[in-house]
């Protein structure tokens, strides 16, 4: 590159580049979540067997989804290197292939979903009216799988392609009709928590249709086939199995963490709740963060510029640190008076308070960690990544063992249970995905 490298306006361009991705990168991830929150609150007006049902189904949709989240990982790796590496016509066809291969994959779930639910229902512990709610919801709500599979497709692609706008209008879009269907399904047509399930099966479909005609517009622009191609299918699954490894460490991290914490007692776990909820908050923040340095890093190994790659992880990593620091200190400060909204019982409040109090304090390293991710994933390192995961997760349980045995009910043990998370754990990734950043493996350059 022309510009020397460590000057001011060099550093800002930089800071630049990662900004315009990271900003709307934020607003679409936060989709799915919007999507759920809209159903809450519309189903929750018609019952209580009613909104548990509800929650009981879209944890199911939301585990399904979050294990394919490779599909936009994978994609946006492979687009952005490809494009770096000036072969912009590869980079359209190796994303048509990922989104057929979400297609295909969604397909499947759907099927699935469509037989297993009431014996998926009745393994979570659920019956009764509980268990009838959920089963329509997951039935009713099926096909959107395919859509947002391919909705996770498409949007790697085009963050390969470093566009981050468009997804977040779609995303947009997609929350607001979603929310007018659902009342009018719901409400207006009489369909109850089914009318739920339709309107966000109907809205992920829809804005898989509008993000495939713009991938495909482009694919045809640039000469590229919209015909699947059983070696890029291929390719990308074989990419995607590591990093479906990586995910299922870190859900199996949370899932022992919920555990240990319904250990702890009512209060902790109610605390816990609410804690890890807006941890998920201040994940999106930071993810997004992550999702710009993957494109960025991919860009620039396609293009063989590792010097530019060294920068842009610097750069990411003192951004991610230093969100995660005011993230950290506005949630820190505000605990106490966060506690109120989410319960009036006062043992919850100090749980909830001291929680966040601890996560606000290791905010900025899992800055580091979130960035480093996507650093990682956008160089195609996924199989560094899952033995990594898998490593993390075994240090993590004597330490989720240890608290679920020896620490206190309520507030305190939902303490030490915060430090062993945020703390052991994220510090566990910390070193691991560090440790690899230092060194050279990861930096492969060219298509």
């Amino acid at each position: 590159m022309g510009e020397p490298r460590h000057t001011p306006e060099f550093r800002r361009s930089i800071d630049r580049e990662i900004l315009v991705l990271a900003v709307p990168a934020l607003g679409a991830l936060v989709a799915e979540p919007v999507f759920v929150l809209v159903d809450s609150a519309v189903v929750g007006h018609l019952g209580i067997a009613q909104l548990a049902g509800l929650s009981l189904a879209s944890n199911v949709l939301l585990t399904l989804v979050g294990l394919c989240i490779f599909l936009a990982y994978t994609t946006t790796a492979s687009v952005a290197r490809l494009t770096g590496a000036g072969k912009e016509r590869d980079a359209l066809q190796s994303g048509i292939d990922g989104i057929w291969l979400a297609l295909g994959i969604g397909a499947a779930l759907v099927v699935t979903v469509l037989l297993a639910a009431p014996l998926t229902v009745a393994a979570l512990g659920a019956d009764g009216e509980v268990a009838r709610h959920a089963v329509t919801y997951l039935r009713w709500s099926a096909p959107g799988l395919a859509g947002m599979l391919a909705v996770q497709a498409a949007t790697g692609v085009l963050r390969g392609l470093r566009d981050t706008r468009t997804p977040l209008v779609v995303a947009a879009s997609g929350a607001l009709l979603n929310t007018g269907l659902n009342f009018a399904l719901v409400y207006g047509a009489g369909m109850g928590i089914a009318g739920s399930g339709l309107g966000t099966a109907i809205t992920q479909l829809l804005m898989a249709v509008v993000l495939a005609v713009i991938v495909v517009r482009g694919a045809r622009a640039r000469g590229a086939s919209l015909r699947p191609h059983r070696a890029g299918i291929l390719s990308g699954a074989r990419a995607g199995v590591p990093l479906v490894v990586r995910t299922l460490s870190l859900r199996g991290a949370i899932l022992l963490t919920v555990v240990v914490a319904t250990d702890l007692g009512a209060v902790a776990l109610a605390g816990h709740q609410v804690v890890s909820s807006l941890w998920g908050l201040a994940a999106f923040a930071l993810d997004a963060l992550a999702i710009a340095a993957q494109a960025l890093v991919g860009h620039g190994l396609g293009a063989g510029d590792v010097g530019h790659v060294r920068l842009v992880l610097r750069r990411c990593l003192q951004w991610g640190i230093g969100a995660g620091a005011v993230i950290g200190v506005v949630l820190a400060a505000a605990g106490w008076w966060i506690a109120p909204l989410f319960s009036p019982d006062p043992d919850v409040r100090v749980a909830v308070a001291l929680g966040i109090a601890v996560c606000g304090v290791l905010m900025p390293m899992a800055g580091w960690v979130f960035v480093l991710d996507g650093v990682l994933i956008g160089a195609g390192d996924g199989r560094y990544l899952a033995w990594a995961g898998m490593a993390t997760l075994v240090v993590y349980l004597p330490f989720a063992f240890a608290v679920s045995r020896w620490a206190p009910d309520g507030a305190h043990g939902l303490v030490w249970l915060w430090l062993a998370f945020a703390g052991v754990f994220m510090a566990a990734r910390a070193v691991t995905t560090g440790w690899r950043a230092r060194g050279d493996h990861w930096l492969v350059t060219g298509a």
